[in-house]
């Protein structure tokens, strides 16, 4: 990704953890319904969060979805719990795996193909028997015939790249994932499910290496859709890594202003008033003005909160002195940054 993504990427996710919004009660849980939801309505589901949460906590279905669709958040919930579970061993990636990983995926909802190659099942997870385009007029994937080595090379470079990493660089890490969604998304090794399976093998790639999973909401496909179909024509990788970045980021930046929102007495940053217990939630919507912009001043923070210049003072030195921000360059002229 471009220096630029990486840096907002890296800042957002800095006053992510500096809010505690992931040591929310139940996030974690939460944040994979609704990668599931969304990852399964870029398919076609019409299933809502509520409805999932629904359905995967008390087995309450819904009369207004089809139980194709439900069946389909349920099967990737599974291959969700299964993948995290398996991930956390760190052990090789191979082509059984992904099979398994697939036939998870499709278990409810796959179907049976009879073709020239050969007969398949897609709910086995079984690779693809015959030729399949991205869509009505697009372009033809690779042969089905050379599926089965192209796999092998693909978990052989993935298990050596999982290897040598720093997992210490977050955004190697996040190249790391989108890369491995695109790669397995090119092959499209399967008949049906490659979506899913793609951008599941690539949320477990994040949580292996301990960063926050990438959602592809369903109000992203056609960006999402497009860059794929650019980056395999012109061969320039950047062009879907850095699609994937400014999606996370710009999800980073809705699920930080929700949580300031919620904080807020008012829900909003005008006339916040100070928490005489410490003042948190005048800190958070402080953090929040940083983060959009660096060279915010204390006069101006002043205003947005409708609080004196010398109480906005005060919140920046505990912010500075609690090591979560710090102050570059002179009063005039320098630029805050979230550390």
């Amino acid at each position: 990704m471009t220096q630029e993504n990486k840096d907002r990427l890296l800042r957002l996710l800095q006053q992510h953890k500096a809010l505690g919004i992931s040591e929310q009660i139940d996030f974690d849980k939460f944040y994979l319904y609704s990668i599931i939801t969304h990852s399964t309505a870029i398919e076609g589901s019409t299933v809502t969060e509520v409805e999932a949460q629904l359905l995967f906590d008390e087995g309450i279905t819904s009369s207004k979805r089809t139980m194709l669709e439900q069946q389909m958040n349920l099967d990737l919930k599974v291959a969700y719990d299964y993948g995290r579970e398996w991930i956390r061993r760190h052990e090789p990636i191979t082509v059984g795996w992904l099979v398994l990983l697939a036939s998870k995926v499709m278990a409810r909802t796959g179907s049976e193909y009879h073709s020239i190659g050969g007969d398949f099942s897609a709910a086995k997870g079984e690779l693809r028997k015959l030729n399949v385009t991205a869509g009505t007029g697009g372009k033809s994937y690779m042969s089905y015939q050379k599926v089965p080595a192209r796999l092998a090379a693909f978990c052989d470079e993935l298990n050596r790249r999982r290897k040598t990493i720093d997992s210490t660089d977050v955004a190697a890490v996040y190249d790391l994932s989108f890369w491995a969604h695109f790669e397995l998304v090119t092959i499209h090794p399967w008949a049906d499910g490659n979506g899913r399976t793609c951008r599941l093998l690539m949320n477990l790639l994040q949580w292996e290496f301990d960063v926050l999973p990438t959602k592809v909401l369903k109000e992203d496909k056609a960006e999402y859709i497009q860059a794929l179909i650019d980056t395999r024509e012109s061969e320039g990788l950047n062009i879907f890594l850095d699609c994937m970045a400014r999606h996370h980021c710009q999800h980073l930046q809705a699920d930080i202003d929700q949580f300031i929102r919620s904080t807020s007495e008012e829900g909003g940053q005008k006339n916040v008033e100070v928490d005489r217990k410490g003042g948190q939630k005048t800190r958070n919507a402080i953090l929040d003005m940083i983060n959009r912009n660096a060279k915010v001043t204390s006069t101006q923070m002043a205003e947005s909160l409708g609080i004196n210049r010398s109480a906005v003072s005060k919140h920046l030195k505990k912010l500075q002195a609690d090591g979560i921000i710090r102050r570059v360059g002179p009063d005039k002229g320098g630029h805050w940054e979230v550390m």
